[in-house]
């Protein structure tokens, strides 16, 4: 992966921009409110996916494949974190003196002139954002975003606003969310993750501080998360409002029903207290909502309308979303690729199959990341009934001798429940012939395992 360098100044006027990986979530939504706003775009991807394909539609040239015959006559260049240093895409326009900055800059860039509210954490990122935005244009609000996740009732992952609130999902792995100039900061939670980059908790959790103490009006963060809370104790003279099942709580939940396919719970606020109904199953999600909740409370609705909003939330895709059911086994994909998002994953699942089984494919994200946590993986993956695992989506790694999917299969108490998978098109077959009617097949991971997912609705149908 490069090493951003945000000592290179973003030019006053971006001109025609071109991203090296134009189709990742984060990436893709700025591209798309470059295009709203008049900027040609082009750019290069591994893959001709849908989110391509929308790109194309709304007017970007879009490449297959990385070639500096690709790179054109940009006036800037926008790269990822997760970019390998020798993309000859990015080191032409090094040669040729293009300003080449990281995505996170261009992301601030855009938000210029707005009351930026930033959604940081290890995890609830996406949902927590795309809560957010629904409420406040339910609440009358028109507010631009940038989420890393489309929100399933907009269809977007991005859009510009007419109105002073720009809400974006600010992505901790590399620091780069330090670098907006932001309002109100929301943290989920700070789940040691990304050691690759920072080398210690301590340091994880010392970042998460920065971004906290940067925001220019309040911070919201868990009552509940031992990380957020050894956070909080490092903030000082900053207005912070928490949330979370912890007495003391600024938004205290209670009354958690997550047992069925609508997550079901109280929030009190000031001695007000207000039941919802999420269109969502998880207790994760109700944890989600009481954050959203702070956030919007903090900015001065009104609590119960602000909680009636966000129970119209109906999810972001890659969470938990269903693609389709062949002789009665639904298949699920989830974004999960934390130990932590596994089990909430697993456990929001086994609240909707009633009495069928779970049987979720894992797909490992980082050689690192499974190389530390192989063992949590394990222990998390075992709430379901059976468990494909493959091998690992290197991402912005190279490959570690020794470390692979086999790490976390062998690592499963009960080797009768876990299949380790390393060949893809073995996958969808073995992943069919353990499903029956009323069962899940859930696909799992942050990297390239949603493209499975129609290999395996093929596989139950034969």
């Amino acid at each position: 992966m490069i090493k951003p360098d945000f000592s290179q100044p973003v030019p006053a006027e971006l001109g025609t921009v071109h991203f090296v990986g134009i189709g990742g979530s984060g990436m893709s939504g700025i591209a798309a409110m470059l295009l709203g706003m008049g900027h040609k775009v082009t750019g290069s991807d591994l893959r001709d996916t849908a989110t391509v394909a929308k790109l194309r539609c709304l007017g970007a040239e879009v490449f297959i494949g990385h070639d500096e015959k690709h790179l054109g006559q940009p006036d800037t260049v926008v790269v990822t974190s997760a970019l390998w240093p020798t993309n000859p895409e990015y080191l032409l326009a090094k040669r040729l003196g293009i300003p080449v900055i990281h995505r996170s800059q261009a992301l601030a860039y855009l938000t210029m002139k707005k009351r930026v509210i930033a959604v940081a954490g290890a995890h609830g990122k996406t949902t927590s954002t795309g809560m957010i935005v629904t409420a406040l244009q339910g609440l009358g609000q028109d507010p631009s975003f940038v989420n890393g996740g489309v929100i399933q009732s907009l269809g977007v992952s991005s859009g510009a606003g007419s109105g002073e609130f720009f809400v974006i999902e600010a992505d901790e792995s590399d620091g780069s969310f330090l670098h907006y100039n932001t309002a109100v900061a929301l943290i989920t939670n700070v789940d040691a993750d990304h050691l690759d980059h920072y080398g210690s908790e301590e340091a994880f959790e010392a970042e998460f501080a920065r971004f906290a103490s940067g925001s220019g009006e309040f911070v919201v963060i868990s009552a509940d998360d031992p990380g957020a809370k050894r956070v909080h104790a490092l903030l000082h003279q900053k207005r912070v409002l928490s949330f979370g099942r912890s007495d003391g709580a600024t938004l205290q939940l209670t009354n958690v029903d997550a047992s069925g396919a609508q997550v079901k719970f109280e929030l009190t606020f000031e001695g007000q207290t207000q039941a919802a109904t999420l269109q969502i199953p998880g207790e994760h999600n109700a944890i989600n909502a009481a954050g959203a909740a702070a956030v919007l409370v903090g900015l001065g609705f009104d609590f119960a309308a602000a909680l009636a909003q966000i129970e119209l939330f109906a999810g972001t895709e890659r969470r938990f979303h269903l693609h389709g059911e062949v002789r009665g086994v639904k298949v699920y994909d989830d974004f999960a690729h934390h130990p932590t998002e596994v089990t909430a994953a697993i456990k929001g699942a086994r609240a909707v199959v009633g009495d069928g089984k779970i049987i979720t494919v894992f797909q490992p994200h980082l050689y690192s990341r499974t190389r530390l946590m192989a063992k949590e993986f394990a222990e998390a993956l075992a709430a379901s009934d059976e468990v494909v695992v493959l091998d690992i989506y290197a991402a912005r790694e190279d490959p570690e001798p020794g470390v692979t999917g086999a790490l976390i299969s062998d690592a499963f108490e009960n080797k009768s429940q876990v299949h380790y998978v390393p060949n893809w098109d073995e996958v969808p077959a073995v992943a069919a012939s353990l499903a029956s009617s009323g069962d899940f097949i859930m696909t799992m991971g942050c990297g390239d395992i949603y493209r499975m997912v129609p290999e395996l609705l093929e596989s139950l149908g034969n």
